[in-house]
């Protein structure tokens, strides 16, 4: 296996550099990739980490995941960038200076239409596309979440239309229900089709990945960003490593039990950004992270800069809090957290609703 400079050989844990671009001081931006090959042939994980680059304890598993043993105790290849990001990393934020987009909305879409010649951090996002598209069997992409915010994984909706069928998408929903459930912690859907193509989560690393190459993959959010949480780290790397040993990587089978948090509730659940507060003011929150709520309770109160309550605000939805917005000043409409909410919805999906609406006229 060869990714950039890094070249492995069967029984070797290698290291080396993917060049992505040249920047204006004549130096190439690089990734860091780690390689680690088994004796015996077999499939090939990716993981990567860090396209926010503050998102640090995906940076730390990523690194922790890819032991000196790994190679001799795997069949198969694993293949890890421990930062997607390096122009984040350097600032500890969450955007790179190339311009200040959220770098995870720059894979390619076939479907994506554009008249301007691509940005360099979409060239960058081609560039690593090809790489694991062209080799990966399986894909956990590693990453941070909101101040606070207790771990989770987030299972992307299947998408079926011109580039997949509806039993082609089935199939690979399947494979990536068995990779979700081996990790061990809690399993929370992406936004129903619409507005998973509206906020362009198709052209994120695990969209890209799942929905436009076909390979079974997930987003991991271990907890909250900026320092690593050490606890969540070490579940972290346990979690990948049931992924292995799901997919036959490993010996044995996962356990699940061994990473946690279970999830709060029995029902299945979606990401929302809620609820949201009709008056500005400062959020005194109620509740956090990983609290079950329902509909009617109240999250947080909002009071004037004296603390005299202007406002409560309540949830909407069944579920539970992932976690917090970062700060306290709220202007109008501004969200005060992530949530899991009550999900009804199917994980395999026509890409656009028009395919739907002739699909219910037919029948």
């Amino acid at each position: 296996m060869q990714v950039g400079t890094a070249e492995s050989e069967p029984g070797e844990l290698v290291t080396g550099w993917l060049d992505v671009t040249d920047l204006p001081t004549g130096t190439p931006e690089r990734l860091p990739v780690i390689i680690a090959e088994g004796e015996e042939e077999g499939p090939t994980l990716w993981v990567t980490a860090a396209i926010h680059g503050n998102e640090v304890t995906g940076l730390a598993t990523a690194q922790d995941v890819m032991t000196d043993e790994l190679a001799s105790e795997i069949r198969g290849t694993v293949v890890c960038i421990p930062t997607l990001n390096p122009a984040g990393l350097r600032r500890t934020t969450r955007t790179s200076y190339y311009d200040d987009e959220d770098p995870n909305r720059y894979f390619p879409d076939p479907d994506a239409e554009s008249t301007r010649p691509p940005s360099v951090q979409q060239l960058i996002g081609e560039r690593v596309f090809e790489e694991f598209a062209a080799s990966a069997d399986a894909l956990v992409d590693l990453h941070t979440a909101h101040v606070g915010s207790m771990p989770f994984l987030i299972r992307d909706r299947v998408l079926y239309g011109e580039n997949r069928t509806e039993e082609e998408a089935q199939n690979l929903a399947a494979d990536l229900e068995a990779i979700v459930e081996a990790f061990g912690m809690p399993v929370v859907n992406e936004y129903a089709a619409e507005e998973y193509t509206e906020q362009n989560l198709q052209r994120s690393t695990a969209g890209a990945a799942l929905n436009n190459a076909g390979i079974p993959a997930f987003t991991a959010e271990l907890g909250g960003h900026a320092v690593v949480e050490e606890d969540v780290r070490a579940a972290a790397v346990e979690g990948i490593r049931n992924v292995m040993r799901e997919l036959d990587f490993l010996p044995g089978d996962p356990d699940p039990s061994a990473v946690g948090p279970e999830s709060p509730v029995e029902y299945p659940v979606k990401r929302a950004v809620h609820p949201h507060t009709d008056a500005p003011g400062v959020v005194r929150h109620r509740v956090e992270a990983g609290d079950v709520v329902e509909e009617g309770d109240v999250i947080a109160d909002v009071c004037t800069p004296h603390g005299d309550r202007k406002a409560t605000v309540e949830s909407d939805h069944d579920g539970y809090l992932l976690g917090r917005m970062h700060g306290v000043a709220a202007y109008e409409n501004d969200a005060l957290a992530s949530m899991a909410v009550r999900d009804d919805g199917d994980l395999v999906v026509p890409r656009d609703a028009d395919d739907e609406d002739s699909e219910n006229a037919e029948e």
